[in-house]
């Protein structure tokens, strides 16, 4: 043990144990010589994002393979505060904890219909008697298999079950560190119910569970409308710590509630041009294939270009999709208006095959397949588009007399700006990092799998599920993105891997080595998780390194300020320092760490 060598900084006597513990054997105190902590002056080549750079400088994880990281125990005793208060919210809501197995057998991806439609993020491999299985990236099929298996009566129901633990998905590309990992931990959690009322009180439920949760954390978030991906399901809010960073775009209404993830962001009515009607002329246009081009050579503003872009549909005729010529179509949106079917935008060579025409030139006038077009576009009494020949466009086009529109749909991707569908106030957007997703399933995997229960009147009827995500990875870095500066991270109360940095810069002086184990006692004795930085090094690496860990409070035992009967409490936030009387510095130190907790 650390103890019984010869001591670098605290004497002996001085430095007691390695690490002390409470009641619940969770470890409370930590000597740093003692401790597996390093940290870096420079961040990894491959480190994309900030959280991504600090966790590793910081010593919380370090990378395996691509995609792939270890937990040290710095990082992992962050992850294990998420945990605590996962677990304690969960709890509250009536959720009961299990765990499922990581090795799930391929049939019940079949049974389910998602064994072919997940696509290579779905490990297969097969066991040693050529057995199909896969590793779980998600337990839908596992918890209906197991639940099919026990739920004979309306009497077992409802039910809401959760587990912690580890998942894995073949990303193409791993990135930003846990972030985008193939192999990560996560929350899930699944509820059953035998109708659409008991559906909906489960779904509001763990709706504020997730609000307690990242509350608790000292997150900033939003709670926004989303898509439900490959999971499936009715309908599904995400949970968004708001950082810079975010890979998500999110619009917000600045007036009413409205807040959705931008791939599902409605737009409200909007006038994007606005000219007389007029009579379609045909104009030569050389070399005009891109919007920006096209409106400076028709003196025009790209609002008035409709671009016609050609889709090919899986399992379907191709369509045509028109919209605004400085907007971007949106595939969620324009996949439900297709039934589900997924869209692929067509190749240059593709569309010039089925259309006649080279890209930039295709027109809707006299198409022969199936056109659909943004709202906006029925609005337009003229516009720009192409005129299906080389080099050509026509001016005044008016979609419903030039040529036909087999539907109007919101398809566009929405901007800063736009009106709100709710209230029509002006939309603003942000960037958010999902940290967890709720999803009303329904009975898509019920009665996929044959999980049912038989009602009052004797009735075999589909159980309603809902699914309920948490990445714990994801939560952690996510702070970090939401909450560091120049010198490392800056970590909330809640999440810290320890409360207080206790930093002695004379390690060898009596009188500090004595002051520091007295209050390093007083704290743990107290609740206060410490970290005891008690090596023998100089004072400007000691204060780096607090910085760069970023724990809550860092508290200094040093000579000087002893001769006072000081010591110095300085915050990691907002770096407010504060001299305190060494007699009454822990029980300080404790009040100002529960008002931080309390407060998130």
């Amino acid at each position: 043990m650390c103890q019984d060598k010869p001591s670098k900084g605290l004497n002996k006597a001085a430095a007691g144990a390695e690490t002390k513990v409470d009641a619940n054997g969770e470890v409370i105190g930590q000597r740093l010589s003692c401790y597996l902590a390093p940290t870096m002056k420079e961040s990894p080549a491959e480190a994309e994002i900030i959280s991504h750079k600090l966790m590793i400088r910081a010593g919380l994880i370090r990378k395996l393979a691509a995609g792939i990281y270890s937990y040290l125990p710095l990082g992992l005793r962050s992850i294990r505060k998420v945990e605590r208060i996962i677990r304690a919210e969960m709890n509250s809501f009536g959720a009961r904890e299990v765990l499922l197995p990581a090795v799930q057998p391929a049939e019940l991806w079949k049974e389910s219909g998602r064994f072919d439609k997940y696509g290579p993020e779905l490990l297969r491999f097969k066991d040693r008697h050529d057995r199909d299985c896969v590793v779980g990236p998600t337990h839908e099929e596992v918890i209906t298999d197991l639940i099919r298996r026990e739920v004979r009566s309306f009497r077992d129901l409802p039910l809401n079950l959760y587990q912690i633990q580890t998942k894995f998905r073949d990303e193409i590309r791993p990135r930003f560190g846990l972030m985008r990992g193939r192999e990560f931990i996560m929350k899930d959690a699944y509820s059953f119910d035998v109708d659409d009322a008991g559906a909906d009180l489960s779904y509001r439920d763990m709706y504020q569970a997730y609000e307690n949760i990242f509350t608790r954390c000292g997150l900033g978030f939003a709670v926004v409308e989303a898509d439900s991906g490959t999971i499936g399901g009715s309908f599904s809010h995400e949970f968004m710590v708001l950082a810079e960073s975010g890979e998500d775009a999110l619009a917000f209404c600045g007036k009413c509630s409205y807040a959705t993830n931008l791939e599902k962001a409605k737009i409200g009515d909007y006038l994007i041009y606005e000219a007389p009607e007029a009579a379609l002329e045909k104009v030569h246009t050389p070399g005009c294939r891109h919007v920006p081009q096209l409106a400076a050579f028709m003196k025009t503003p790209e609002s008035s270009i409709i671009k016609s872009m050609l889709f090919e549909v899986e399992g379907g005729e191709p369509v045509l999709v028109l919209i605004p010529g400085h907007r971007e179509i949106n595939q969620t949106k324009l996949k439900l208006a297709l039934g589900g079917a997924t869209p692929a935008l067509a190749s240059p060579e593709e569309a010039e095959r089925i259309m006649g025409v080279p890209m930039g030139f295709v027109t809707p006038v006299g198409a022969k397949v199936r056109i659909l077009a943004d709202l906006a576009i029925g609005r337009m009494e003229n516009g720009v588009v192409g005129a299906g020949q080389a080099d050509y466009h026509f001016a005044n086009a008016k979609p419903g007399r030039d040529f036909p529109v087999g539907g109007y749909l919101d398809l566009a991707v929405a901007m800063e700006g736009d009106p709100c569908p709710h209230c029509g106030a002006p939309m603003t957007l942000k960037r958010g990092i999902e940290v967890g997703h709720v999803f009303k399933l329904g009975t898509k995997y019920s009665e996929a799998m044959g999980a049912k229960y038989m009602n009052r009147e004797g009735t075999e009827l589909p159980i309603i599920m809902g699914c309920y995500g948490i990445g714990l990875g994801r939560t952690i870095a996510a702070s970090v993105e939401q909450s560091h500066d120049k010198d490392g991270i800056i970590w909330p109360m809640a999440l810290a891997p320890f409360q207080v940095a206790l930093l002695p810069l004379q390690v060898q002086n009596e009188a500090v080595s004595q002051a520091t184990q007295k209050l390093y006692g007083e704290l743990t004795d107290l609740g206060v998780e410490t970290l005891l930085d008690d090596r023998d090094e100089r004072p400007g690496l000691k204060f780096k390194d607090a910085d760069l860990l970023g724990l809550p409070l860092r508290l200094t035992v040093s000579e000087k300020g002893l001769a006072q009967g000081q010591v110095e409490l300085k915050e990691r936030r907002g770096r407010q320092v504060t001299m305190l009387p060494l007699a009454g510095a822990a029980l300080a130190i404790k009040e100002a760490r529960d008002e931080a907790l309390k407060n998130g």
